[in-house]
């Protein structure tokens, strides 16, 4: 009998999530971590000659069963959870980090990855061999590889607990988001859109209250909310509500974070390294902790004088309109939108008639066909793991050559973490011997469809949709012979530059007209439209700068001070951020900031900004030649796209742009020069 995950006889061996049930994952993990065990007891047995196929190609395929069976509990533990999935992860988690840690803490292991490198010139090896044994090498070394028995022990103790307390973190963020609801009055709704108010009362029905209206955490309620309602009160409770989830509630994440900083830490210097961002930068783009620190100086000097001016216009605003004297944090996206409105002669509420979703998604689709020859076909004989879940087959539209398959999961729910994110159930290269293509997923939290309307997208929905898409793009033109070189598979702050060039797309007129249609009359979105919407798009650019400014800051304050011994984690942030706090402080950003705590953007936060300098720079010269260029699309296809991690992503970029990048690019298309 097929399994319906490793030998899946489905079109390109897709997962049969017919058969794939939440109480059976326990079992189907514990056999192939048995297998994976066995695989790895024969990877570390003596040998009398050193190969490539028994010591790298073996290491590569040690436990691919497992791989494959985790790549869909982790994916459940974010889209779709429930308590088998909660308990097999958080059983899980250490003995993963434990049998990981076998494999790279092993003497024999590392001795044979080490007389590979040490005498590579004697190996016959093409140029994704040698990045992949230099790549492996380093992560042995930084893995406690060169470490006494007395000290791997210890590390291999920090990972184990590590892997304990980061589903934990998450798991408390899940829970206390899903938690809170309000419940409102129709009045408290009233200059909501309308799929927003009806969304309130589908919401409140979901909990078994009918004839009643509640306002989320979840951000499609949540936004809305703080944009448009008059009820200030309310918008002081949700605001609260929101900065406040898993601090000092019973989801509390203070000491989950204390003692994951505390671990890192210790982690670090146990390797030899002076604190966890030393550890993390030596295999980033940006390489030192300096260079990270001198990036965001260099990003605050330029943003916080402008930030500051934002921010004053929008208080000076709404004392001249509602004589608010005491303006809160709670105020600044409701007078920001009115301002927005009122300085562009623009509501961003009248594009939502523009962005249904079915249309914003073939809109991507189309620029994937236009830039890189891509075609998204559904494929509805294949089973997805939920109804709102829809998988199309990507093939070249003038080969017919198969890419792979890529699912879409829009729209919230009680077992979907909140946020978007990509991510794969198979990534693209060798399994079992054979290359195969990638199975791709990007997973959001949209505004759902109501009885009366379809899925209307806001502009910052549409911008996600593509910015996510990017991803996918990255993941499913990789063409690596290894997996764990392959997609998305690079240094983290290289990863954001394919997603993020996406988001340039959406403001450009020839884009939108592709896809920005009414969706009861089907006419393209107006030209003042699009005029008013670029004009308004560097509103408040400034103050964005700066708050992702204080998110990288702390990020990178948290991981490089290792004296951190804070009683009230809701002061030490206030005190971190002082010079660049825009507003009074509430609640915490940490406990709940799963990109550091629950991610994998431990030290790496500034990645994002990092990466805005490469996907501003990459735009202009799309801009120079043409946004759909197809010299320009083929030269970021093949040195970004599909490369993965195969060279150095420096090396990349200039072959894609004859140079490297220039930090000028980001601040002239934020005018801030």
């Amino acid at each position: 009998m097929s399994h319906p995950v490793y030998d899946s006889k489905l079109f390109d061996g897709a997962l049969d999530f017919t058969k794939i049930k939440s109480e059976d994952l326990a079992r189907d993990v514990e056999l192939a971590f048995e297998r994976a065990l066995k695989d790895r007891d024969q990877l570390i047995l003596p040998t009398q000659t050193i190969t490539w196929s028994n010591t790298m190609d073996a290491m590569e395929n040690c436990g691919e069963r497992l791989e494959q069976i985790m790549a869909v509990v982790y994916n459940f533990f974010s889209a779709m959870t429930d308590d088998h999935v909660q308990n097999l992860v958080e059983e899980y988690s250490a003995k993963m980090a434990e049998f990981s840690n076998s494999i790279t803490l092993n003497p024999n292991i590392f001795m044979r990855v080490r007389h590979l490198y040490e005498h590579q010139a004697d190996f016959d090896l093409d140029p994704e061999q040698r990045v992949l044994l230099k790549k492996t090498f380093e992560s042995f070394v930084r893995n406690g590889a060169l470490l006494d028995e007395e000290k791997k022990h210890q590390l291999a103790k920090i990972d184990s607990q590590l892997s304990e307390i980061s589903p934990q973190f998450s798991k408390n963020l899940l829970q206390a988001t899903k938690s809170f609801y309000m419940l409102v009055e129709p009045k408290d709704l009233e200059g909501l859109p309308e799929s927003s108010q009806e969304q309130a009362k589908l919401d409140a029905e979901a909990k078994g209250l009918k004839n009643q209206w509640i306002i989320t955490l979840d951000m499609p309620s949540f936004l809305p909310f703080m944009q448009y309602s008059k009820n200030r009160s309310l918008r002081e409770k949700l605001y609260k509500a929101n900065v406040s989830k898993t601090y000092q509630d019973e989801y509390d994440n203070q000491e989950n974070i204390r003692q994951m900083v505390k671990l890192r830490d210790e982690k670090a210097k146990l390797l030899g390294f002076k604190n966890y961002a030393s550890l993390v930068l030596q295999n980033r783009m940006a390489e030192t902790e300096e260079r990270v620190f001198n990036f965001l100086v260099q990003l605050k000097n330029a943003a916080l004088p402008a930030a500051q001016s934002e921010v004053q216009e929008v208080i000076d605003y709404a004392r001249a309109k509602d004589n608010i004297l005491d303006f809160k944090p709670w105020d600044f996206a409701y007078y920001s939108e009115s301002l927005k409105q009122a300085k562009y002669d623009f509501d961003s509420e009248l594009l939502r008639p523009y962005f249904k979703l079915e249309n914003v998604l073939q809109g991507a689709f189309d620029h994937a066909l236009k830039l890189y020859g891509l075609s998204f076909k559904i494929k509805p004989e294949l089973p997805t793991y939920h109804p709102d879940v829809t998988v199309y087959e990507v093939i070249e539209e003038q080969t017919g050559a198969y890419v792979g398959l890529f699912y879409a999961d829009f729209f919230p729910r009680d077992s979907k973490r909140g946020g978007a994110w990509m991510t794969s159930f198979r990534e693209q290269g060798e399994w079992f011997g054979a290359e195969r293509r990638p199975h791709i997923s990007i997973v959001c939290n949209f505004t759902k469809p109501t009885p009366t309307k379809p899925s209307l997208l806001n502009f910052m929905e549409v911008q996600t949709l593509f910015h996510e898409f990017g991803h996918s793009l990255h993941g499913l033109l990789s063409k690596c012979k290894y997996r764990s070189l392959s997609g998305t598979n690079v240094l983290w702050d290289f990863v954001e530059l394919p997603s993020q060039i996406m988001e340039n797309w959406t403001l450009e007129k020839e884009s939108l007209n592709l896809f920005a249609k009414h969706y009861l009359t089907g006419k393209l979105i107006p030209e003042d439209y699009i005029q008013k919407l670029q004009r308004s798009e560097n509103f408040l650019k400034a103050y964005g700068s700066i708050r992702q400014y204080n998110f990288a800051y702390l990020d990178m304050i948290w991981h490089t001070r290792p004296d951190i011994n804070f009683k009230d984690i809701h002061d030490y942030e206030k005190q971190v951020l002082k010079d660049t706090l825009m507003f009074e402080h509430f609640g915490s950003s940490s406990c709940s900031f799963s990109h550091i705590f629950a991610g994998g953007y431990a030290a790496g936060y500034y990645s994002y900004k990092w990466a805005e300098v490469l996907d501003a720079d990459a735009f202009e010269f799309f801009k120079e030649k043409g946004i759909f260029n197809k010299d320009v699309a083929l030269a970021f296809k093949t040195f970004i796209l599909s490369k993965g991690a195969t060279e150095h992503p420096m090396e990349l970029y200039k072959k894609f742009r004859g140079r490297e990048p220039d930090i000028n690019a980001l601040l002239r298309r934020d005018q801030l020069i």
